[in-house]
Formats: structure tokens, C-alpha cells, sequence
């Protein structure tokens, strides 16, 4: 292995770019043509333009004529693509990651829990929304990010839902294919880090709690879990252990579940390295790109890792920090903290566009205990300076500084349940005074979540003529009301596309639309006036 190309862009293609220059690997970026200008593009020993990054046949060629004899997928795009893994191998290339086999049984996120279900690896029901019934989710088949999914309470829901999800997992994977599972309310996202050679040794090399998240996409990711002691730590490494020894996998991958008490489920096995894998390097003391690299070339791992300490990632993204809408621009300043690690993937002066993923940088830091970590981690974000473009810094903040965080005692839930920006509790609740306690009633059964809907600009008060504008610069993908028609509140008018993630924008109140301004495919910066509004 003399050459890799990295067949994706951004934070990620600079890491494995870092991890091949300390094993002496030289290496080769691809670039879109409306990508030409980022800072992947820039830092590789070589650079090759391609018409696309979701493109096979366009990354096999580029490896050819740039001399390279190796590629690895990074995560997105065509990471768990089986087909372009056979395109590579091929080729006579080598492929960093798992088999194409394992990458099929993996993949198919059904028919991976039905893998898992045979193995004994306790899995959330599937079927039809009769059969699981409500809440459930409608879910890409071939998805991961969080694109692809939708939580549907009632049956009037379903068909949008299923649409929507449809064309978000056409768009980010090329494959439209949905399923449907059971919907848990207020459980907690852990998963298990697997590092697997080709001799049969696959590590489960602790976990990582990812329980905080915004439209099912992560934002604080940590190592180890609060909510785990050794033995259920035990049982689900073990499960995760089973199921990649079931479907033959090879290299590095994430086996996530859901976790209700002390029951866990199988969700799925993220066939590739983690946006979040810094926080397991931290703890485990391994790189897990150069580990890929290691078993790629065939070579044996090494099995008496140990776990010290404690990690945690934050991903700072250009996202209005209360909505999480992305959010374009030019980076006049950036100053990223010392002395934490830092995965960045722009630089002071690059553009934040519309068609990618919007992350800054990723703030990784380590301390020996839990307390040591978030401090550290505080004081981090609190010398982080962004400027040209919003972002969701001041969200982290908070974010990182709330009790019901600090005390590791957070769901699902937790964003829905504690707005961004809000007013936290002065500290958190004793557990031993959570829930129904008077006259040792039992428990009530939990409310649904509530929903949290996209809020289009309003501009103008209720009572008078409202001005509704676009809150981030994207694509109109539907047209939902027209000129006249009485609407509801929360009522959708309007879907917008950006970053491969279709936000829905809704009335604020009971209206009548006086007149919209755009049309489906229209491209429309922030601000942009969509549809007015009657009281």
C-alpha cells in the first residue's frame, strides 16, 4: 500500500489523510466541481476532480490516474456500498473496509435485524404499521446520518412520512427502499465500537453514548456511558461480538442499539469508522484509521487494548443554534481551542455551501474522569471563536454547562424536552425522586415526545398580514398550500431541501395564504420570501 485515495471530502478525508502520512502512505483527494475550493481538496498529495462523490465508477478512475493503489470510503456517501466496494476491489485495488459480502448482510438495515434476531441479538419489532402499531418509524433501509426517517404517531401521518422519507434516502443513498420499526419514546442511543481482522479476532472496544441528538443526528457523543455498569457493558459487547461474527466482518464498525432500562435493542451495524470515533481512540489508546489500514494489509490485531479515562465530542456545526437549520457563509474568523483535539475540516476563510454536510470541526476532549472531560471541554468551547457564518457554538455551550448533561442523565428526548438555549434546572433532579412517588402510585405511562417542527420566518404579528421567509438557503421540494387556501397551524406550506435533509416549514397559526412566491425546484437564499400569510 504506497497510495490511498480517499473516496470522500471534509473532516474525514483529513483524518485518513493524517492517519496514512504517519504510515507513510502518500495520498489522493477527489473533488467535485462545485467542491473545488474546500480543504480536503487542498491538503492531499494529489488531487483529481470527479463528477460526483456518490459517483463509483468515477472514484475508480480517479485512482487509476492518480497512481493509487488503495481507497478507503471514509463515512457517508458510498462508505457501505457494497457495489463500489466490489468496483474497487475490482479494479485490483485494495478496499479499506469490511468485505462486500458482510457489507450486503450489514447494510440492509432489515434484513441486518433479522441476522441479529437469528444470532440472539435482541432487535425492536418490524413489520407492518399495522403489526407494530403507533408511534413507529418509518426508517431507510440503506440509511444512516438520520437522513431517511421519520416518527409517525397516527395513521393520518403515515403517508407523508413515507414520502418524505423516500426522497431523503434516494437523494443521500440512491436507494428509496423504507421499512418500519417500533418507535421507543425515551431510550438511550449506545453503541459498541467492533475492530475485526481477517483471522477471525473481532474486539468490541467499549461504547459510546450518543443519546443526544437533533433530527436524529448526533451531538454529543461520549466514552464510556454513564448508564452502564460492567455486566450490562459485558452482555451488549457480547452481542455485538455475535452479530458481526455472523455476517464475517472485517475491519472497523459500530454496532448501535437502543437502550430501555436495562433491556437493549439491535438497531443496526454502521459498516464503516464514525463521525464519533475520536472519543473511543481517546479511551482505547488505538487509531482506529491506521487499525483499518492494519487489517487491510492483512495483518493480525492486537487484543490486549485497555480503557482509561474518560472522552466526549461535540460537533460544532453552521446550524442556527435553536432550530438546527443549516446555516452558509464565509468563515472570516476561526479560532479553534488549544489543547484538546480538534478534527476540523475548513479553514478561516472557506465557504460554507449548501450542498454538504455544514461541520465546522469536532472538539474531542479527554480527562481521567467524567467531571475532568466536560470541564475541560467547556473551557474549550468557551475559547472557540466563529465569524461570518452562524453557528450552533453557543448551543454547546449550554449544551455542555446543563446539570441534566453533567449528571449523564439524558434520553433521546432530551433536546425535545429541554429547548436550546432554555433556562436549565439549577441542577438535576435526585433520581431517587424522579417519577410517580405519591402514596406509591405506579408509574404513569409516558407522554409522547413532543413533536418539534422546522418553524419557518415569520415576519409581522398574528393579527396582520405575515410575511413567511425562508430560515436557511436551500431547494423548494414541494409546494404544500396555494393562493386563498385556509390553513391550519403547524400546517406544512412548505418543504425545503439542504444538506440532503428535507425541513418542512409550517404555519404559526390558523391563516389564509394570500399569495406564495416560489415553485417546486426553486432555489432560494435565507431569507427569501415563500408564502404571505392572512389572519
Amino acid at each position: 500500500m504506497k497510495r490511498l485515495l480517499v473516496a470522500n471530502r471534509g473532516e474525514i478525508a483529513l483524518r485518513i489523510f493524517r492517519a496514512c502520512r504517519d504510515e507513510g502512505i502518500s495520498t489522493v483527494a477527489v473533488v467535485a466541481p462545485d467542491d473545488r475550493g474546500s480543504l480536503h481538496a487542498r491538503s492531499a498529495d494529489a488531487t483529481i476532480e470527479i463528477a460526483s462523490y456518490l459517483d463509483a465508477t468515477e472514484h475508480v478512475r480517479a485512482a487509476h490516474e492518480s497512481g493509487a493503489d488503495a481507497v478507503h470510503p471514509g463515512y457517508g456517501f458510498l462508505a457501505e456500498s457494497a457495489e463500489f466496494a466490489d468496483a474497487v476491489l475490482a479494479a485490483g485495488l485494495t478496499w479499506i473496509g469490511p468485505p462486500p459480502a458482510a457489507l450486503r448482510a450489514g447494510g440492509d438495515k432489515l434484513a441486518a435485524k433479522e441476522t441479529a434476531q437469528r444470532a440472539g441479538v435482541p432487535v425492536l419489532p418490524t413489520g407492518t404499521p399495522d403489526e407494530i402499531g403507533y408511534p413507529l418509524l418509518v426508517k431507510a433501509a440503506a440509511g444512516g446520518g438520520g437522513r431517511g426517517m421519520r416518527i409517525v404517531r397516527t395513521r393520518a401521518e403515515l403517508d407523508d412520512a413515507i414520502a418524505a422519507a423516500q426522497r431523503e434516502a434516494a437523494g443521500a443513498f440512491g436507494d428509496d427502499t423504507v421499512f418500519f420499526e417500533r418507535y421507543l419514546e425515551r431510550p438511550r442511543h449506545v453503541e459498541i465500537q467492533l475492530l475485526a481482522d481477517k483471522h477471525g479476532t473481532v474486539l468490541a472496544l467499549g461504547e459510546r453514548e450518543c443519546s443526544i441528538q437533533r433530527r436524529h443526528q448526533k451531538v454529543l457523543e461520549e466514552s464510556p456511558s454513564a448508564a452502564l455498569d460492567p455486566e450490562l457493558r459485558a452482555r451488549m459487547s457480547d452481542a455485538a461480538v455475535v452479530f458481526a461474527r455472523a455476517i464475517g466482518y472485517e475491519s472497523a464498525g459500530t454496532a448501535e442499539f437502543v437502550l430501555d432500562g436495562r433491556d437493549f435493542f439491535f438497531l443496526e451495524l454502521n459498516a464503516r469508522i464514525q463521525v464519533e470515533h475520536p472519543v473511543t481512540e481517546l479511551v482505547a489508546g488505538v487509531d482506529l484509521v491506521r487499525e483499518q489500514l492494519r487489517v487491510a494489509r492483512g495483518e493480525k490485531l492486537v487484543t490486549d487494548s485497555s480503557l482509561l479515562g474518560h472522552a466526549v465530542e461535540v460537533r460544532l456545526y453552521a446550524e442556527d443554534p435553536r432550530t438546527f437549520l443549516p446555516q452558509a457563509g464565509t468563515l472570516e474568523r476561526l479560532r479553534l481551542p488549544a489543547g484538546i483535539r480538534v478534527d476540523a475540516g475548513v479553514e478561516e476563510g472557506d465557504e460554507i455551501g449548501t450542498s454538504y454536510d455544514p461541520m465546522i470541526a469536532k472538539l474531542i476532549a479527554y480527562g481521567s474522569t467524567r467531571a475532568e472531560a466536560y470541564d475541560s471541554l467547556g473551557a474549550a468551547l468557551r475559547e472557540t471563536e466563529v465569524g461570518g457564518v452562524t453557528t450552533n457554538l453557543p448551543f454547546l455551550r449550554w449544551l455542555v454547562a446543563h446539570p441534566l448533561v453533567r449528571a449523564g442523565r439524558t434520553t433521546t428526548a432530551f433536546l425535545t424536552e429541554n429547548p436550546p438555549l432554555t433556562e436549565p434546572p439549577p441542577r438535576a433532579p435526585d433520581p431517587a425522586w424522579s417519577g410517580a412517588w405519591r402514596l406509591n402510585l405506579p408509574a404513569p405511562p409516558p407522554r409522547p415526545v413532543p413533536d418539534v417542527d422546522a418553524a419557518a420566518q415569520v415576519h409581522g404579528p398574528a393579527t396582520e398580514h405575515a410575511a413567511v421567509t425562508a430560515p436557511m438557503p436551500g431547494t423548494v421540494i414541494k409546494v404544500l398550500v396555494a393562493a386563498g387556501e385556509r390553513v391550519s397551524a403547524r400546517q406544512a406550506l412548505v418543504v425545503l431541501e439542504a444538506m440532503k435533509m428535507e425541513t418542512p416549514l409550517v404555519s404559526p397559526y390558523d391563516a389564509t395564504v394570500r399569495a406564495v412566491h416560489v415553485a417546486e425546484g426553486d432555489r432560494v437564499a435565507s431569507g427569501a420570501l415563500l408564502v404571505e400569510l392572512d389572519d
